[in-house]
């Protein structure tokens, strides 16, 4: 029967003639597939939950390698930076998609400051005379690719002696200082690390460097160059906090609050090739032996660069669009799936590898809508602009419904680089570990004959892992960090070669990343079937045992070994018992509404008053004051600290307190990390109360 049922679905890899749904449909009604939400319930051949199961077997079951193939082909036969036609092409393919699937579309759009190269170069000066002129760009088949550039680098340039600093950090800055080596009036030169770039150009402005280049080591495609934002913080820089909309408020470029998101020196990335030909001619001290990197001197020098970089910021128009599956029972609870389109050259793993899975989730779910599904709550199909640029399509469009996200939306479920290799990774915030562990078990493994995702994720090094969502680094950070919804991001493979170059294309995916596209396959399956639970589970699948048993283990734990003494962690400990305890009683009161089966008004308002509490929860994390100085930034257990090189990953106005305390007397540093402190345990506080459901 799975066979049958499998070689009728994939017949839907596009619209179908009318005929050929009626008799396919007749022939799934047979086999007892069309049920669920059946205009006459009396005829339906088994109970909502056999036919949610059914469903979902279909689902997975009409997966089609060829179809993610071919999505991806179209849509990175052009390299598409946001703002361009290129990428107002793909917006229009994406939209003609779901239209033909005969989904419900929309569009939203902003206007946002964007940013463009126009002019650069490089030479580098050698003390035998020589001069090598190195070239800025990859060769490619196309001319439309856009030259290597770090976007919202200010324009400059610089002639100046180079030095070399390993990843940038602080640790880097502190070893040279040792090794007296002064990087004031240089051109620093960096490797990819740990670090945002962005963050990386900012520690070198501090320490004086007149310009950075930023190169990414590799063995293969050594002449790649990494493009990408140097801009702090997420969101179009002209509407911080409101959405950037046609006619709206938008702030002078030359205003304070614009100009503080962007370095005051030119960067720019360079080839892992042209690194290695100017860090080859370094003098000075030896490079310190913990740096591992085979370079010799670190400079200054004698080398000299002659750098220059013009770019310009243009105000241009970006597009959001959606595909929207109307719930049945709860049309006003949101499921959102997301993922950008925007890319810096082709996109093929980032991030159309993505937009390629949402689009076969679409047509999937087209199909089950066609057998008679309907899910029982809203479903969004989102598809993102300018993520490159720092998350400015997501964010303008969360900033807009911020009202209705907070009340309305159970879960936001991110996919960006859905395959850049093996290995299945997984972010989330913890409520949905549960639901991710039981949904990877049905999931078939694609580089493992027999064996599911969960089984091999298991049986891997690292075993299994569930990262969380502080970084800002996809479209999951407006969601978390500033409208409290709760969140998954998944991918295939840890970093990928080709990363942000030339190379990203269809030919890579094709060679190296996915040859089968049977990743591809594996990540819409689990993405879409996330959705399907989400959607439709009368009962809303979270867990808040989890979330407590993380803050309980290993938030506290951690916290306490960076923290000295005069600082109490007594009001966390009470407010994690606190939210132990509604999570137990809200999981305990769940299994019994499980349990009944009868579908009562009493029973139904039940499943709706439980459902809102679980969806809400993750709202009481908020603070409405924000973290200090970054008041956007609104979530106390998950957020970017002000220090990327902390060794806290979550509690971010903790950790920036810990930061800024060496700036302080003891007395008062002690007073700003327990203050911290304080909050955090207030908001796990207003979380276990929203759980509960109950005033004081």
């Amino acid at each position: 029967m799975a066979e049958a049922i499998s070689k009728a679905t994939t017949i839907f890899t596009s619209k179908p003639p009318p005929m050929l749904t009626s008799v396919l449909l007749l022939v799934l009604c047979i086999l007892g597939f069309y049920t669920l939400h059946y205009p006459h319930p009396a005829q339906s051949l088994s109970s909502p939950e056999t036919a949610l199961r059914r469903y979902r077997q279909i689902f997975l079951s009409s997966a089609n390698n060829h179809t993610l193939a071919s999505y991806l082909r179209v849509l990175t036969q052009h390299p598409h930076v946001a703002g361009t036609k290129a990428s107002l092409d793909t917006a229009h393919y994406v939209l003609s998609n779901f239209k033909e699937m005969g989904l419900e579309t929309r569009k939203a759009q902003y206007t946002a400051l964007l940013s463009y190269p126009v002019h650069s170069s490089l030479s580098a000066h050698f003390t035998d005379g020589t001069v090598v002129y190195f070239p800025l760009a990859e060769l490619t088949e196309s001319a439309n690719v856009v030259m290597p550039y770090h976007a919202y680098s200010p324009s400059g340039s610089a002639y100046a002696k180079a030095v070399f600093v390993n990843h940038g950090t602080d640790e880097d800055y502190v070893a040279l200082r040792k090794l007296g080596v002064n990087v004031t009036g240089c051109v620093v030169i960096a490797k990819k690390g740990g670090l945002p770039r962005g963050v990386v150009v900012r520690k070198a402005e501090a320490h004086g460097a007149l310009a950075v280049l930023l190169y990414a080591e590799g063995d293969k495609f050594r002449n790649g160059f990494e493009r990408g934002t140097v801009m702090s913080g997420v969101g179009d820089p002209l509407s911080p906090g409101w959405a950037g909309v046609d006619g709206g408020e938008r702030l002078d470029l030359d205003d304070s609050e614009v100009l503080k998101r962007f370095p005051r020196i030119p960067s720019m990335p360079l080839s892992a090739e042209a690194a290695e030909s100017i860090l080859g001619s370094l003098g000075g001290a030896q490079s310190p032996p913990e740096w591992s990197t085979g370079v010799g001197g670190v400079g200054p020098g004698p080398t000299m660069l002659n750098f220059t970089y013009q770019g310009e910021k243009r105000v241009v128009t970006i597009r959001n669009v959606f595909a929207v599956i109307r719930g049945l029972e709860e049309p006003d609870r949101y499921v959102l799936l997301g993922n950008h389109r925007d890319a810096w050259t082709y996109g093929a793993v980032d991030p159309n590898s993505g937009t390629a899975a949402l689009l076969d989730i679409a047509r999937r779910y087209a199909l089950l809508m066609r057998l008679g599904w309907n899910p029982r709550r809203t479903i969004f199909l989102c598809s993102w602009d300018a993520e490159e640029f720092g998350m400015i399509g997501s964010t303008e469009w969360v900033e807009q419904n911020l009202v209705n996200l907070g009340s309305k939306a159970v879960a936001y479920l991110n996919v960006d680089c859905a395959v850049q290799g093996p290995g299945f990774f997984v972010g989330a915030t913890p409520q949905l570990d549960n639901l991710i562990l039981e949904v990877t078990k049905k999931v078939k493994d694609p580089d493992s004959e027999g064996a599911t995702v969960y089984e091999k994720w298991v049986a891997s090094n690292a075993g299994i892992n569930i990262q969380r969502l502080g970084g800002v680094d996809s479209d999951f950070a407006p969601f978390v960090q500033h409208a409290g919804v709760p969140s998954v991001d998944i991918y295939y493979g840890r970093d990928f070669p080709v990363y942000h170059t030339a190379f990203d294309s269809y030919s890579w995916m094709t060679n190296y990343g996915d040859p089968l596209f049977q990743r591809h396959v594996a990540v819409a399956g689990i993405w879409g079937l996330l959705a399907l639970h989400l959607a439709d589970d009368s009962i809303i699948p979270f867990n808040y045992i989890s979330y407590a048993d993380q803050l309980q283990q290993a938030y506290k734990d951690a916290l306490s070994k960076v923290l000295h003494g005069g600082v109490s962690l007594y009001p966390l400990t009470t407010s994690i018992q606190e939210l132990a305890s509604a999570a137990k009683e809200a999981e305990d009161e769940a299994k019994i509404l499980r349990q009944q089966e009868t579908t009562g008004d009493s029973v139904v308002l039940k499943k709706r008053a439980l459902n809102d509490r679980l969806m809400l929860a993750e709202r009481g994390f908020l603070d409405a004051d924000g973290l200090q100085g970054r008041q956007w930034f609104k979530h106390l257990i998950y957020g970017p600290p002000s220090d990327y090189e902390s060794k806290l990953v979550f509690f971010p106005g903790v950790a920036d307190a810990i930061s800024g305390s060496s700036r302080m007397s003891r007395k008062e540093g002690q007073a700003a990390i327990q203050h911290e402190i304080w909050r955090a345990a207030r908001a796990i506080e207003r979380a276990a109360r929203a759980l509960k459901g109950d005033l004081t």
